[in-house]
């Protein structure tokens, strides 16, 4: 005749198993949801610093991330740059707007692999900017640095069946401190709009700012 001690202990054990593997499952479930949320929540936060078309950067996290290098520096003095495609408007006209995204894609590209580790962002539309580190931040090192740059926005970019070639005007101006940036960047815009003036008879179509 069987033990009803032992069936009872029996019964306790199966049931204290059967809660367990309840509890674990809550748990198991309970960290998948804070995943989700946790991804959700890194999803949300790159949202709303990232240009959802090109992945760089935004114009705000571009001045928060441009502040924090510059206070981070200690006082070297870095460059701004403000680069924007020149007669966007006609590839939009031309091919479409969906052939426009796909250069400003690969512009965008470009133009972080040029930069490597600096900061690069799209401000909007087809004007990018970006911060970079010299090891000099002189006229002979911008020059040369603006001339990489051009060069490397200068092969033809594939559209389906065809490709386009798509040019640039370029503005640099040096910042030494975060209170230094908004001025730099105004420099750096107003010598990329002369540049652009120059028209196609200067290529690459660049200017320094004065210091």
């Amino acid at each position: 005749m069987p033990d009803p001690m032992a069936i009872a202990s029996g019964i306790s054990a199966v049931g204290a198993l059967a809660s367990a593997l309840q509890l674990r499952r809550r748990a198991i479930r309970a960290e998948a949801e804070i995943e989700l949320l946790q991804a959700e929540l890194a999803a949300e936060r790159h949202a709303a610093s990232h240009d959802p078309l090109t992945g760089l950067p935004n114009r705000r996290a571009f001045f928060r991330l441009a502040a924090t290098l510059l206070t981070d520096s200690a006082g070297q003095p870095l460059v701004a740059v403000v680069l924007d495609l020149d007669d966007f408007k006609q590839v939009n006209d031309r091919y479409g707007h969906a052939a426009g995204d796909q250069v400003l894609v690969s512009v965008a590209q470009r133009l972080a692999t040029f930069a490597g580790d600096n900061l690069v962002a799209r401000l909007g539309g087809d004007e990018f900017a970006g911060l970079l580190a010299p090891p000099t931040p002189d006229r002979r090192w911008i020059e040369t640095a603006t001339r990489r740059l051009c060069d490397a926005l200068a092969p033809p970019i594939p559209l389906g069946a065809r490709s386009i070639q798509v040019t640039a005007s370029v503005g640099l101006a040096p910042v030494h401190c975060p209170t230094q940036l908004t001025d730099a960047l105004c420099r750096a815009d107003a010598a990329m709009y002369e540049a652009k003036t120059l028209g196609s008879a200067r290529p690459p179509r660049q200017l320094l700012a004065e210091c």
